[in-house]
C-alpha cells in the first residue's frame, strides 16, 4: 500500500517537510521514498505540492495522511 505523507528534514528547531510517497509497508523513517510530491516550511508558511502527481497517485490508490489532507485543502483555497 502506498502513502502520501510528510518526512521531517532540516536542522534541530528549524522543520522543513517533503512531501512524499512512500510504501506503508516499509519503515517510514528510512528514507526509502518513490517519489518527492513537494514541501513544506511551517515556519516560513511556504507550500509547494506537484498537484499533478498527487492526483496521479491517488488515482492509482496511494492514500493521503491527514495532515497532507489538510495542506492539500490549504492548497486548493489559496487559489
Amino acid at each position: 500500500m502506498l502513502k502520501i505523507r510528510l518526512q521531517r528534514v532540516g536542522r534541530k528547531h528549524d522543520p522543513a517537510y517533503r512531501v512524499v510517497l512512500i510504501e506503508a509497508h516499509r519503515a517510514p523513517q528510512s528514507g526509502a521514498a518513490k517519489e518527492i510530491l513537494g514541501n513544506y516550511e511551517p515556519r516560513k508558511k511556504t507550500l509547494a505540492l506537484k498537484r499533478d502527481r498527487i492526483d496521479h497517485w491517488v488515482s492509482k490508490g496511494a492514500q493521503p495522511s491527514q495532515t497532507v489532507k489538510d495542506l492539500i485543502r490549504r492548497s486548493e483555497a489559496k487559489k
